[in-house]
């Protein structure tokens, strides 16, 4: 009987996990902090590239990344809906 509540035990361990990393995965922080990571990336390559007024050029592409995880549920309910087929 032992054994199985800790099976148990491990189950419910287990979820709490995978709830929070799903949590993460989707949290508007993450987003905002892969944005600001791009951004320093970017911002970087084009002050080694001599491209001139590289931080303001660093917006396109960090704002296009932005945008693209705040749409991207959208899209996945609708493959989910329309493309993805159950087994």
């Amino acid at each position: 009987m032992t054994s199985i509540k800790e099976e148990i035990e491990k189950i419910k361990a287990r979820n709490k996990k995978v709830e929070a990393d799903k949590s993460w995965e989707t949290s508007l922080t993450r987003k905002i902090l892969i944005a600001f990571a791009t951004y320093v990336v970017i911002s970087l390559f084009l002050f080694v590239a001599k491209i001139p007024d590289p931080l303001t050029n660093s917006l396109v592409p960090t704002i296009a990344f932005f945008i693209s995880t705040l749409t991207i549920s959208f899209f996945k309910k609708l493959w989910m809906k329309y493309i993805y087929k159950r087994k």
